[in-house]
């Protein structure tokens, strides 16, 4: 019995090793990479304390959730410059994926959903002069009040979608490479 199992294995070894294509060329398939960790940096153009919001998730799609970080508070009618970077942290040393996301910018685009307190506006553009959302600005509310911030990463976006250029998602199609909402303040 163990011959003839280690025969049909043999014989499905060779049949597996013998076949190929047509075109003798091998396929490889561009994998989605792994994105654990997203942080967006908050920078004041007159000067004062930066934000820093950081989701960090470094089982992937493990059990445990994402370490979110808030660092610091918006102040009242402030304008930021910004930018966010995505890694991959469970490779030493962690695997820039944001250099990706630029090189491939016009497949994919960054959401900023401000929740009321403030506005984003995009600085940088695709090959197409389509939006990326690496680079920006955001103006905190005029007014003191707390919200959810949420950055999402889309990949293959439709940009041509109403209000997707001015970053509303709502018709940006795609799909979601990462994403983390955080609770963030506006203060006086």
């Amino acid at each position: 019995m163990r011959k003839l199992k280690f025969s049909a294995l043999a014989l499905i070894s060779f049949i597996g090793f013998t076949s190929c294509s047509s075109d003798d060329e091998a396929t490889f398939i561009n994998e989605e990479e792994v994105i654990t960790t997203i942080t967006a940096t908050f920078t004041p153009i007159a000067g004062g304390e930066t934000v820093v919001l950081t989701s960090r998730d470094l089982d992937g799609d493990g059990p445990d959730a994402p370490v979110l970080t808030v660092l610091g508070d918006f102040v009242v009618g402030t304008t930021y410059t910004g930018g966010v970077t995505f890694l991959n942290e469970t490779e030493s040393p962690a695997e820039n994926i944001t250099e990706e996301v630029y090189e491939e910018g016009d497949e994919h685009q960054i959401f900023y959903q401000t929740g009321g307190v403030g506005t984003v506006t995009y600085t940088d553009q695709d090959i197409n002069n389509n939006p990326i959302g690496l680079s920006f600005t955001f103006v905190a509310n005029q007014t003191a009040t707390t919200g959810n911030f949420t950055v999402t990463l889309r990949h293959e976006p439709n940009k041509d979608g109403e209000g997707v250029a001015e970053g509303d998602i709502t018709n940006a199609g795609g799909s979601t490479d990462a994403t983390a909402t955080f609770e963030v303040a506006v203060v006086e």
